[in-house]
């Protein structure tokens, strides 16, 4: 995609998607989502991380940088296959996913498939698995044998195991790959299945006109694939402990700053490899998404260091990040790179230099604009050409949320600059959005559909509370939205004008067959 064509997305997880097995997939309704985007003008869907989710629900806590959520395997086309008979499926919230309940329902119906694979699976079939195991061998074994490892553990952190595994001394891994030759097998017939069906979709969308926008978390977990075959690359103890963790300071979201806890980068020793892990980490984001947002830009600049012993973010220092030479490196061996620099938080020079040296767009949040006065850099008429505008992020509030909220002072200041008041809010920042010089501009469904603070996705820095959890369903969309959608799109020149010359337009997206991936 180029960033620099003027056009406009929406913003939705797949995990948010209707669907009728507990949490949104690859399944139709991920294809009939492609079709209400294509008849509402848009030419974005963004995602958020499509990697296994971790503690509190989140993907920006997953187990790997690299692997996919078996979450959002799709249980149609191995029903298709003749991989898995699924007799009855549990009366799962439509509107809310329960991990709880959800994940170990639907990992047992992906155990079955891989166990039917086994058993009924043709040559072509195998020989494709085979072929792609091969492939991705680069990170796809020790994921696959850390995942039969944390299963043979009961789940407990791979710095608890012992030794010889902990430490990856070469007796201990290849018996523990025979031991566990067939965990290790479900978990890469499980990523086999999430790559083939997701390169579908991605397919059906292209053919639409339709890119991906993925999300690139800049830290990974310290319980992950990552960290136990790399520990060296980041700052642990003997112990493989973190002495630092990463975090931010007290800011909008938090009095104390947000303490995330993830493990800290030995920038130091990556350059000496040439960024090798990076270059590797982004090809493989590339080969999901055309685009991707890169979280937290701000820290290849200058990044917020926690001491471990801390229990908030108050007492972190700033330290001076990778900079330009990590984007050198990975531009090198991959060309330009297609990135969105979320560029929030605190902003400094040397971030600003950083990113515009690069040539990268940054965000802004339009619900952040009427914070101020009319001077404020993320109020629409101070935007320059090469941004991306969000009515919102998953970390805030919806727009009728926001407005519920906000400040007198700063209702009235929206409602003036927006001409909207609470019935049509989010109309009003989609409209301004979308009439901006930004290059793209992008809305989290809730806004479209104009749903209040109970539906937002999450808040940050809070475990718990229905993060993540939020889905639609297609009752709630009907036409409306995406007719409005679409004349906006196309008054404001990010559509096709046709949508503006059709009488009485109403978008009625094609319910697909999903093929089989």
């Amino acid at each position: 995609m180029d960033l620099n064509q003027r056009a406009s997305g929406v913003l939705l997880h797949i995990t948010s998607l209707p669907g009728p097995h507990g949490v949104g997939d690859f399944g139709p309704d991920a294809y009939h989502f492609v079709d209400w985007l294509v008849s509402s003008g848009q030419h974005l869907w963004q995602l958020l991380p499509m990697s296994p989710i971790g503690p509190g629900d989140s993907p920006y806590q997953s187990v790997s940088a690299f692997a996919g959520s078996p979450l959002m395997v799709a249980l149609e086309p191995l029903i298709e296959r003749g991989w898995l008979a699924l007799a009855e499926v549990p009366a799962f919230d439509s509107q809310r996913v329960d991990f709880a309940r959800v994940t170990p329902w639907r990992m047992q119906q992906l155990r079955a498939a891989a166990a039917g694979f086994q058993a009924r699976a043709g040559a072509a079939e195998r020989a494709a698995l085979g072929a792609w195991c091969e492939q991705e061998s680069g990170w796809l074994d020790d994921y696959a044998l850390f995942m039969a490892l944390e299963a043979a553990h009961a789940g407990r952190p791979w710095w608890t195991w012992a030794q010889g595994l902990a430490r990856r001394e070469p007796a201990a891994l290849q018996a523990a790959r025979a031991e566990h030759r067939a965990e290790i097998e479900f978990w890469q017939f499980a990523q086999w299945c999430f790559d083939t069906q997701w390169r579908s979709i991605k397919a059906y969308a292209h053919e639409r006109g339709v890119s991906i926008m993925g999300d690139l978390p800049i830290f990974i977990a310290h319980h992950s694939a990552d960290c136990w075959v790399r520990p060296d690359l980041y700052l642990l103890d003997e112990q493989f402990q973190p002495t630092v963790v990463a975090g931010v300071p007290p800011d909008f979201f938090s009095a104390t700053g947000q303490r995330w806890g993830n493990p800290l980068y030995r920038w130091e020793r990556m350059a000496a490899e040439g960024y090798r892990w990076w270059v590797d980490r982004v090809r493989r984001a590339l080969a999901h998404a055309d685009v991707f947002r890169i979280d937290h830009f701000r820290g290849f600049a200058g990044y917020w260091e926690v001491p471990a012993s801390c229990p908030t973010a108050i007492e972190g220092r700033w330290v001076t990040g990778p900079g330009r030479a990590l984007f050198d490196a990975i531009e090198a061996e991959l060309g330009a790179l297609p990135i969105v620099a979320e560029d929030l938080g605190l902003v400094t020079a040397d971030v600003e230099e950083l990113r515009d040296g690069l040539g990268l767009p940054g965000m802004r949040i339009l619900q952040f604009g009427f914070s101020d006065d009319a001077t404020h850099a993320f109020l629409p008429h101070n935007y320059v050409r090469n941004t991306v505008v969000y009515t919102g992020t998953h970390d805030n509030d919806t727009a009728r949320g926001w407005w519920d909220a906000a400040p007198q002072r700063e209702r009235a200041f929206a409602g003036s600059y927006l001409h909207a008041s609470a019935r049509d809010i989010h109309w009003g920042m989609i409209r301004a959005a979308s009439a901006s010089v930004a290059n793209l501009a992008i809305f989290p469904l809730q806004d479209v559909l104009g749903l209040d603070g109970r539906y937002r996705m999450n808040v940050p820095g809070v475990m718990g509370n229905g993060n993540w959890t939020w889905r639609f369903d297609w009752r709630q969309v009907g036409a409306e939205p995406a007719r409005v959608l679409g004349l906006i799109t196309a008054a404001c020149g990010r559509g096709p004008m046709e949508l503006l010359h059709l009488p009485n337009y109403v978008p009625r997206p094609r319910k697909v067959r999903r093929r089989s991936a």
